[in-house]
């Protein structure tokens, strides 16, 4: 099983709906999203898929989210904007750019983990 996994970063704000302490107020955090595919099989280059790509379709998610208010953006505008409901998020986006592109059923996104502290993760895996 081959794997192949990239960061990226981001700056968002959000607050909780239904905590009860700080959280449930308005606030902010510097994300690091790390997004790893998994497969048996190498392509004709030998690679899983090329990092220039996979970085691509984070950034495409990033993009959406980078600098603004989390509670605003579908689907966290009904859903919850915790760590684990953006893990979850970001498995979902790269997953349909993955089946998106030609020739990838040999590939699957392994897992997401999202950062929002230097100390705090939330990880989603199928």
């Amino acid at each position: 099983m081959f794997e192949i996994t990239v960061e990226e970063s981001f700056a968002a704000g959000h607050a909780l709906r239904g905590y009860r302490g700080k959280c449930e107020n308005v606030h902010g955090h510097n994300y690091k999203v790390e997004v790893t595919l998994e497969g048996e099989q190498l392509d004709e280059t030998g690679l899983l898929v090329d990092f220039v790509e996979l970085k691509r379709w984070l950034r495409n998610v990033i993009e959406r989210l980078d600098h603004r208010m989390l509670n605003e953006i579908p689907p966290f505008d009904r859903v919850n904007p915790t760590a684990e409901n953006m893990a979850r998020y970001f498995y979902e986006e790269i997953s349909r750019a993955l089946q998106e592109s030609a020739g990838r059923d040999r590939v699957r996104v392994a897992r997401v983990r999202i950062w929002e502290t230097d100390t705090t993760t939330a990880t989603y895996r199928p």
